[in-house]
């Protein structure tokens, strides 16, 4: 009885934690999105992004979708769907579907 106590707190406090990083991360990628030109003064212009993405805001349009990737990231992995979404892109490169 008391080994299903200690897993149970494990789970929890797992759960927990799933919950606090997640939110951690929107708050990130929402900062990234918002604070894009703090961003950019800081970390400086990306030479591909304004070469691929756009002539003059493209360092910017990067910022913000990398920001937008992880909100969706850190939401897939709060809800428990990234595992599965990960299994059926690489499970033909692990051969895990036998």
């Amino acid at each position: 009885m008391f080994i299903f106590a200690i897993i149970i707190i494990v789970i929890k406090k797992y759960l927990i934690m799933t919950y606090i990083v997640g939110i951690l991360a929107i708050v990130v990628g929402c900062f990234m999105v918002i604070k894009t030109e703090w961003f950019l003064e800081n970390f400086g212009s990306n030479a591909w992004a304004e070469e691929h993405l756009g002539s003059d805001g493209g360092s910017r349009l990067m910022y913000k979708l990398i920001g937008l990737a992880i909100i969706i990231i850190a939401m897939l992995g709060m809800t428990g769907l990234l595992g599965g979404i990960i299994m059926s892109i690489f499970s033909n490169l692990f051969m895990f579907n036998k």
